[in-house]
């Protein structure tokens, strides 16, 4: 190839670079004049793990990174497992130390909450003043379902020894549960593992957050965010619808706007929780996070049987009773 021609698609290649850098600098700048304040700059920064014979996601260890809305910015770390904590954590526990693992989704993980502020370093906080040597482990990950957390749990969290396990649990949970496709429940009523991978949009955020410059576009850029969030929700809802048309054939509507079979799922990985964690000396604990509306997550045929699901159970329409 002679020397003009290596010239000349080395020019139309920075023409066309160029192109691209002004058109996404106009398209933030538009961005920014009209929806600025309606965008979140929410990056997830998952990645894929190994726990027994499950693939799960994660946050990212031993990671910095900002979440920034119109309602501020907040600072996340993560520890060498990928907790939301400062430090990192042995197997082993320390003598004399209460050890308390939290599971639960964005709520837990601490979305828009400042890390010092999770539900996690509170309780930790509050045991550590009245004495006690606690460490609490923040394992929340946005988008997590029960049935992960049921997934890594069995095969992970269980080896950190705690001796208490908080279960932050949403409403979505019910669907995210159909999603994940890890268990499924049979005609019998037993619980079987149906698949042991689910890593939505991790092997592209390992792809993308390997190329310079990608992570501080994801703090920091209000268009990226808009396309990065656009893709993503179109393939989170075709994740549910798929995972919903496997699941039709137990889909039967409900007055609670789940169906029994979203019910029935979720009650029995909450079962195989609490028969783990009371196998081995553990002491489950439901805390209900309400919605928006300050409802209960959990519809009436959950909270009928959340005794035997359990061994405490902290209902968030009878603490928000005197504001609703």
């Amino acid at each position: 190839m002679s020397g003009n021609r290596l010239k000349s698609i080395g020019t139309n290649v920075a023409v066309m670079l160029v192109s691209l850098l002004i058109a996404f600098l106009i398209g933030e700048a538009v961005v920014r004049l009209m929806i600025k304040d309606r965008i979140a700059l929410f990056p997830r920064y998952h990645t894929d793990a190994q726990y027994g014979e499950f693939t799960l996601r994660r946050i990212r260890p031993n990671s910095e990174f900002w979440h920034t809305s119109v309602d501020g910015s907040w600072k996340f770390e993560t520890n060498a497992q990928g907790f939301r904590n400062h430090k990192d954590f042995d197997y082993t526990k320390p003598d004399g130390v209460v050890r308390v693992m939290s599971l639960g989704d964005s709520h837990t993980q601490g979305y828009e909450v400042r890390q010092d502020f999770t539900y996690s370093a509170v309780i930790e906080r509050y045991l550590n003043a009245r004495g006690y040597k606690a460490e609490v482990l923040n394992t929340g990950v946005s988008g997590f379902s029960t049935a992960e957390q049921l997934a890594f749990f069995e095969n992970e969290g269980i080896k950190y020894d705690p001796d208490y396990v908080v279960v932050g649990f949403y409403a979505n949970d019910f669907e995210d549960n159909i999603k994940a496709g890890l268990y499924r429940l049979n005609e019998s009523g037993t619980l079987s593992v149906e698949k042991t991978e689910h890593i939505p949009g991790v092997k592209i955020q390992n792809t993308i957050y390997s190329v310079p410059m990608v992570a501080w576009l994801g703090e920091n850029s209000y268009f990226y965010s808009v396309l990065f969030n656009a893709t993503w929700q179109f393939f989170k809802a075709k994740l549910a619808n798929d995972a919903a048309e496997a699941a039709v054939e137990y889909a039967i509507p409900t007055s609670d706007e789940h169906s029994d079979y979203e019910i029935d799922l979720t009650a029995a990985l909450l079962a195989r929780l609490h028969r783990i964690c009371s196998e081995n000396g553990i002491r489950l604990i439901v805390l209900d996070i309400p919605k928006s509306s300050g409802e209960s997550s959990f519809p009436p045929a959950i909270r009928e049987r959340i005794d035997e699901l359990s061994d405490s159970y902290i209902d968030s329409s009878k603490l928000l009773a005197d504001f609703l």
